[in-house]
Formats: C-alpha cells, structure tokens, sequence
C-alpha cells in the first residue's frame, strides 16, 4: 500500500475520535511550551541579579512565573495523555468489535484463503501500533514542534542571528533524515509481510510438529520457517545496514558537544562584533541544546506513523472484505433434499474448480464424493454451508437457492466435520454445546455416547468441565469424535463430512466409523473421502475428474464396469477385491 493510501485509511479509522485527540494535540502543545520557561527563566534571572542593586521582587516574580508555567505544563501534558488515551481506547474497542462483527460475516471460504499468521497480525499486532500512534504519538508531536518554534521564537525576540546560530547543524541532520526516509512505507509493508509469513510458518510448523517428527522429517519442516526468517533477514539488514552508518555521522549534527562547540564559537564571535552580550548567548546555548532533543522524539513518532499508517491499511482491507450477502426476503427450506444445478466454481473467477455439475441428494441417503486430488470433491461438497458461492447455476436445500437463506437459519440445517478439528478454549461441555447452547446435560451425553467419545471425557480430570488444552489433552481421534458429538447435538438434517478419519490411528478410526454410522442416520450426507474401502455401503458414489462428474452409482455397479472408480478402486486395493468390516452406513 502507497503512503497515501495508507494516510488516508489512518485517517477514516481514527476520525471518529478525531475530537479527542485534537484536544490532546493541543493540550500537549501547552506542557511542551512550558518546558522552556526555566531556560528563559535562568536567562531573566541572571539578568535580574547581574545588576549592582538586584530587585527582590523582580526575582521572585519570575521565580513564581516558572513554578506555575511548570505546574501548568504538567497538569495539560497529563489531561493530553488522559485525551488521547480515551480516544484510544474507545477506538481500540470500535475497531475490535467491528473486525469480530466482519470475521464473522465473512464467508467461511475466506478463512481457508488466509493464515492465522496474517489474520493474528491484522486483530493484535497493528492494532497495538494503533495504539501507540493514538495515545502517544499526537501529544509527543505536537511538543516536537511547539517547543522548537517557541525557542527559535524566543531566539529572534533577543536577536535573530542567535536563531539563525541555534539551527545551523539542522539542514545536514534534515537532509539525511529525509534521504533515509525515501520509499519508508513500501519498505514497512515489505517487512510486514515477510514477517506475517514467518508467523504463518510458526504457526503451521507448531500444528503439524507431530507428525513431522514422526516421519523423521523435522530439519525439512524447518525449511520453510528459514526460508521466511531468511527472507525478512535480508530485507531488513539490506535496508537498515547502509542507514545505519549514515544515521551514525549525521546525528552527531544533533549532538549536545557539536551543538555547544558551534553555539561558543558563533556566539563570542558575535559577542566580538559587539551584536550580542554574553547573557544572550547564553540564552542561546540553553535553548540550542534542548531543542534536538525533541528532534529525536519526532523522528521516533515519524517511524511510529509509519508504521501505524501500514497497519491501517491492512485493519481496512479486513474491514472491507465482502460479507457473505444476506437475503433480504428469507426463504425456509422445504426438506434436508440437496441439488446441485449446473454448478460451476472458480477460485480465482478465471480458472473453473466446478463446471456443469448436476446433483441431486435425497433425504435419509448418503452421498460419496470421490476421485483424484483436485477433482473439486471438496469444493462441491463446500458450496453446500456456503464456504463459497457458486459463479454458475445454484446450490438448493429443500427447493431453496442456499443464497436465500439467511445464514444463521442455514447453519442450523447444515453441519460439517472437517479433517483438521477446530476446539474451542473452554471446558469440554462448552465445545459440545456450541450449536446447542441450550442442551439439556442428558442430550450432551447422549451425544457424546453416540460418538464413543463419552467414556473418555468421563475419565478426565474434571469430566465434562475439564478445559480443552489444559486439563483435556486429546488425541486427534479423540478430537474428532468430540466434534462428531458436537454435531450430534445440534442435531443439523444435512451433514457435510470431509475426510473425517484422514488422521486417525487404526483404532480411532474404527471407533470414528461407528461414530459417523449414529451421526448419518435419518440425515442428508455428504462424504468426501480418498479411503474408497469407507464408504463402499453409500446409497451413492459420485467420482469427479477436474470439476466434472465423470461416473456415479452403487459400489458394485461402479465396480462392474470399466471407468475411473474401478481404477481408484484398484490403487489402493491391489491384492484383493472385498469389502471392509467398518464402513459408514
């Protein structure tokens, strides 16, 4: 994202708390003001008692006048931080309960195009570079800029050539900082990147640890979080390394003993030409000195806006992903039938997954999809919950195009089991209730006892109450049965399973099998599957060739005859030809 556009999305997020933060601004540009009055206050006092009868009174009024402007820059700098910290707040709070509402609107297809990597990022790390730039930011640059105009001000009230003498090493600083400073937000936006994809690759390598490790396979796993690291280590160190020396020699322009040598220098040169008395150059040594240093500070809070502007624009582009639409006139599905009419999908709008898909799915059958890698089995079966939304033709439950139903009603008729099982933080009864929070304890261990799960959670620490992650350490088997269970429960007519035992141990699958034979009766199912010997009791096979449906039928009359089912069929059965003990039904 362009600078401009990143100040621009800065600037719609904060404008509702632009109000707050203006008040901060200009209370902290009174704190910054006061902060030179005891160096004018040192100046005047040296001239009241450089004198041969000093006035007592002159001496303590300006005594007073210092002690007062610092009370008075105290209590604004603090009512400024109070502001902008409020303003913060209330913006953090907008922010987070509007990216929740959007996260939740979304369609679920969105989460499967995005990392928790960059998802994290965008909900936790740019919002606290918000945070920073709100509550900080604003009150720091404003005393940045008021306390070197009011000391240059002051400056040219004695004499302007003491002015001229207190900023003399600011251009060199200037014109470095700037050439330092070119391409900065395309540079962040660079950097950001790279470092969401070294988070992404945390993160995945944490959740699949187990079965690298397993497969001996641990430095190969590590390839991909080096090649992130690598690649944001030699962005940074290209960018910062050259910078570093020049910033090196250049801040020694800002350094208190060049200022003070230039300031001696100038000023008894000045003094020597009878321009300026001593206590004026006085004056100005004070005021030279302290000047840089919120010089510095606003170079500090320049980085900081950078950085907050990047981190608006990627909080803007999750604000402004398309919400899954919402009917506006709702319809209510007749039946648990599913169809599938010249259905046709592409990812990318371009390069189609599905194409002229007919299906129909009866209520109380169950349906397996199959085929190769990338045949679109779960694409298909995905269009169903609405994951996405078909670009031809429609999805219907019960007559009903799904994109007419409201989505909270459609997720209540439509449930799903994934491979890779998603629990909650919380206890194990919170998990099991999430389509049901109303379910009574005897329909939860109903369930629970439906999917051979029960048994297992009863030997917990602290049985159902026991926490997920804590107390409640589970198997993968043993997560995916207490997801089957948490389907159980809610009870849905219409049921998408997708590789549902693809990680399992031969044991959890045995008992997942079962599980899924409670969950498929009396209901619409949908099966995807690689296993074939799982699903050989379907009421129908449907085999996929890239987006198309090529064959579909009974196991044995897609057996009988020559086509692609027979050949999956053979692959991974070579030796025999019978069908398995455990299967779905």
């Amino acid at each position: 994202m362009s600078d401009n556009a990143g100040t621009q999305a800065l600037a719609a997020l904060r404008r509702p708390v632009s109000g707050l933060v203006r008040g901060g601004v200009w209370m902290g540009a009174i704190g910054a003001l006061t902060a030179l009055l005891p160096f004018v206050g040192l100046t005047e006092l040296a001239r009241a008692l450089l004198v041969p009868a000093p006035d007592v009174g002159r001496v303590v009024t300006i005594a007073l006048i210092v002690v007062m402007g610092l009370a008075l820059g105290w209590g604004c700098t603090g009512l400024a931080l109070w502001l902008t910290h409020l303003a913060d707040h209330r913006l953090q709070a907008s922010l987070r309960r509007a990216m929740v509402e959007r996260l939740g609107a979304v369609p679920l297809g969105w989460y499967s195009d995005k990392t928790s990597g960059q998802v994290r990022k965008a909900v936790q790390d740019d919002l606290t570079d918000l945070h920073h730039l709100t509550a900080h930011h604003d009150v720091e640059l404003a005393g940045a800029i008021a306390l070197p105009i009011a000391g240059i001000a002051y400056l040219c009230w004695i004499d302007w050539r003491l002015a001229v003498l207190a900023v003399l090493t600011w251009p060199i600083y200037a014109a470095a900082y700037a050439w330092m400073m070119r391409g900065f937000g395309d540079k962040m936006t660079q950097l950001d990147e790279s470092f969401g994809k070294v988070s992404a690759a945390i993160v995945e390598f944490v959740h699949g640890i187990a079965v690298v490790k397993a497969f001996g396979q641990g430095q190969r796993a590590h390839k991909a979080y080096d090649d992130a690291v690598g690649t944001f280590g030699r962005r940074y160190a290209g960018w910062v390394r050259p910078l570093l020396r020049l910033e090196a020699l250049t801040s020694m322009a800002l350094s208190v003993p060049v200022i003070l040598v230039v300031s001696l220098a100038g000023g008894i040169w000045m003094i020597g030409r009878g321009w300026i008395a001593p206590l004026d150059l006085f004056a100005e040594v004070l005021v030279a000195v302290v000047i840089p240093q919120t010089l510095q500070a606003l170079n500090q809070s320049i980085t900081a806006q950078k950085r907050a502007q990047a981190a608006a624009g990627r909080i803007e582009e999750l604000l402004t992903v398309s919400p899954l639409p919402r009917p506006v006139h709702p319809e209510e599905p007749a039946d648990a039938s599913v169809v599938f009419e010249d259905v046709g999908f592409a990812y990318d709008g371009q390069n189609a997954v599905l194409d002229g898909v007919d299906l129909v799915c009866h209520p109380g059958t169950l349906t397996a999809l199959v085929g190769s890698s990338g045949a679109g089995k779960s694409t298909l079966a995905r269009l169903v919950p609405r994951f996405y939304d078909v670009d031809k033709g429609r999805v219907r439950i019960g007559g009903v195009d799904v994109r007419h139903i409201d989505p909270r009603r459609l997720y209540r008729h439509v449930g799903f089991v994934l491979q890779d099982v998603q629990l909650v933080h919380g206890s194990v009864a919170d998990n099991l209730r999430l389509g049901r929070p109303d379910a009574s304890e005897a329909e939860m261990i109903e369930a629970a006892r439906a999917a051979r799960i029960h048994e297992r959670i009863v030997a917990l620490p602290r049985g159902y109450d026991s926490v997920v992650g804590e107390d409640a350490v589970l198997s993968g088997g043993e997560a995916q049965r207490l997801s089957i269970a948490r389907m159980l429960l809610a009870d849905t007519p219409i049921l998408v399973l997708d590789e549902a035992t693809a990680h399992a141990d031969p044991e959890s699958e045995a008992q997942i099998q079962d599980a899924l034979s409670s969950l498929a009766r009396d209901r619409t199912v949908i099966v995807i599957a690689h296993r074939l010997a799982s699903i050989v009791s379907a009421d129908r096979i449907v085999v996929l060739d890239q987006g198309r449906i090529v064959q579909n039928g009974r196991h044995e009359e897609l057996l009988a005859s020559e086509g692609p089912y027979r050949r999956l069929w053979q692959a991974g059965h070579p030796t025999q030809d019978v069908e398995p003990e455990r299967k779905i039904s």
